[in-house]
């Protein structure tokens, strides 16, 4: 079981990076992110649209990600994509440490040809995730669609952030996953970006997140 940083832990901003590995009856994965990195993606989930969507979060996240997941992919992909959810979730927790200076909240639209998805999150400390995608189709490739609702959910819950999601039109599944993958990395990026106008002060009243 991974041990977690205390909130007042603070990684250089510089090098925002960490490594979380979890293996289970189910699944064995190695996730490595660098929050500051150029998009660099090296992903082996064994389901290949899953590893089109995890390159969609690193190259407009600008989040240098190596993920390394073995699952039991002979009854389905559903353990699979939730533990990488969950494993991704506190490896951000992780290399974001105690969140001083981010910007904290990140919202993004991104259009794919017909379709269209807004993505909003704020890193509260407090995990909730809504999310309202009406998939047109039920498989993209061996990727069942409601399985990006297992992948977001183990994110929210272990990154322990806020996560509203919401496909505002599209008729063609693989464009409806696409853009939100892609709207959720954007908005990634804007809340995890050092504000120079607060650095190393919590953006809370609170004090803390």
């Amino acid at each position: 079981m991974t041990t977690l940083p205390s909130s007042s832990e603070t990684n250089p901003a510089s090098h925002r990076q960490a490594q979380v590995v979890r293996k289970t009856a189910e699944t064995q994965i190695t996730v490595r992110v660098d929050l500051d990195g150029t998009g660099a993606a090296k992903l082996a989930t064994g389901i290949g649209f899953f590893d089109h969507m995890l390159d969609q979060i690193a190259r407009h996240g600008l989040i240098d990600l190596d993920i390394e997941a073995q699952g039991d992919l002979h009854i389905d992909g559903h353990h699979t994509v939730e533990d990488v959810g969950i494993t991704f979730g506190q490896a951000v927790y992780k290399a974001v440490g105690d969140k001083k200076g981010i910007r904290r909240y990140g919202h993004a639209y991104v259009p794919l040809d017909e379709a269209l998805s807004r993505v909003v999150i704020d890193f509260s400390g407090r995990p909730g995730l809504v999310m309202n995608v009406p998939f047109k189709s039920g498989m993209i490739g061996t990727f069942d669609s409601q399985l990006a609702h297992e992948f977001f959910q183990g994110f929210a819950n272990h990154a322990f952030v806020t996560l509203h999601i919401d496909n505002l039109r599209g008729e063609n599944a693989h464009h409806q996953c696409e853009t939100v993958f892609k709207a959720f990395a954007r908005a990634l990026r804007v809340a995890l970006e050092l504000d120079p106008r607060a650095a190393g002060t919590i953006p809370s009243t609170k004090g803390s997140l």
